[in-house]
């Protein structure tokens, strides 16, 4: 059968609007997608026990490295950071904040980072780990399951990975979501 105004067929008239079709179904992904919150990336990890690994101290701050080990006996939180990752300075207030909660510890993982940059970062801006490894290669922080920097778990008495935050800690994520964490945590 053939449209009588062009004399071409109609079943293949749709094949014109194909590209308008496939563009309106991807906004609509984005769209769902962009509904989503990034701080809600599923961690494996998260119920499970702390990978096992050992990283060197970061040299010249007078704090040991970290390793599986010292997520044992406290709760610890463990944030990842670099002094070239700018959300890691706009987060750093609110960790130095919370390294005043005498019943938790904080470790660092300093990612892919030179020694002298996290140096500086820490003696310009103070040093809110009790522990502070080196990952210059960023091995660890794949076996942890890092997207980027920063990133923030915290890790019960006895190991386990009980929460994991995406992104950077603000004012209001500080008293919203990371304390709460915190505080089940040390109720465990």
């Amino acid at each position: 059968m053939t449209d009588s105004a062009a004399g071409k067929p109609r079943s293949r008239s749709w094949l014109a609007f194909l590209p308008l079709i496939v563009f309106g179904g991807l906004v609509a992904v984005f769209v769902i997608g962009l509904r989503g919150d990034p701080q809600r990336l599923p961690s494996a990890l998260v119920g499970r026990q702390a990978p096992q690994f050992a990283l060197a101290p970061l040299e010249g701050i007078g704090r040991p490295g970290f390793a599986t080990a010292d997520l044992r006996g406290q709760v610890t939180v463990v944030n990842v950071f670099a002094s070239w990752c700018i959300p890691c300075h706009e987060e750093h207030p609110f960790l130095m904040e919370l390294a005043k909660d005498s019943r938790i510890r904080i470790a660092g993982i300093n990612q892919k980072d030179q020694p002298e940059n996290a140096r500086r970062f820490l003696g310009r801006n103070g040093n809110p780990y009790h522990l502070v490894g080196v990952d210059p290669a960023g091995r660890t922080v794949i076996d942890w399951g890092v997207y980027g920097v920063p990133e923030t778990f915290i890790v019960g008495r006895d190991g386990t990975i009980l929460f994991k935050h995406v992104g950077p800690i603000t004012e209001a994520i500080l008293a919203s979501v990371i304390r709460p964490e915190v505080e089940k945590a040390l109720a465990r």
